[in-house]
């Protein structure tokens, strides 16, 4: 990688929201008054996406008061604290500046039939623990968890060949494993 893009690469958030134009979403912002800190939610419509890496933007707009009011967001802004979907809207455009010209009820978008509101989250990269990489190596190297898992496999395997007595073999199995425990502690 060039310097450019890996200086790029340590600004990016781990996990963003997955955005779509014509959502209706609460935003909430980190906002700094003199030495005080707090989180303002400005919720409204996400009229268009834009950019890409660090650059990416979304701008929400709401009518405040009779006025509409825009706001553009970085995503990967250190101030944007979280985005909350409030509802999925149906878009099909990717700009939605037809609705600075409406008021009132047709300034919104139609709501997805039977959409559901999920917070899912678009993993930019991934986050590298210490202590679990040398925890999953511990496990690999000890002699006495490899064989239990290949006793399972193999009792598994039997289990789909045989359907006859299949629930037998499953209470014989948990009967076995219990014992096993016992005997280990």
């Amino acid at each position: 990688m060039d310097i450019m893009k890996s200086i790029e690469h340590e600004q990016l958030k781990n996990k963003i929201p997955e955005l779509k134009v014509g959502d209706t979403v609460k935003v909430h912002v980190r906002i700094k008054e003199g030495n005080k800190e707090r989180i303002q939610v400005f919720e409204g419509i996400i009229i268009k996406k834009q950019g890409g890496g660090v650059n990416a933007t979304f701008t929400v707009r709401r009518i405040s008061y009779g006025v509409g009011v825009e706001k553009t967001f970085l995503v990967h802004s250190p101030l944007l604290e979280k985005v909350e979907v409030v509802r999925v809207g149906k878009a099909r455009r990717a700009k939605l500046y037809y609705l600075r010209d409406r008021v009132g009820k047709s300034a919104k978008t139609k709501e997805k039939v039977g959409a559901r509101i999920e917070t899912s989250e678009i993993t930019i990269k991934e986050e590298v623990v210490p202590g679990e990489s040398e925890v999953v190596e511990n496990a690999e190297t000890t002699e006495d968890i490899a064989p239990v898992v290949e006793e399972k496999k193999e009792e598994v395997v039997n289990e789909e060949t045989t359907n006859n007595d299949s629930e037998a073999k499953v209470e014989e199995t948990k009967k076995e494993e219990k014992a096993e425990e016992n005997k280990e502690e």
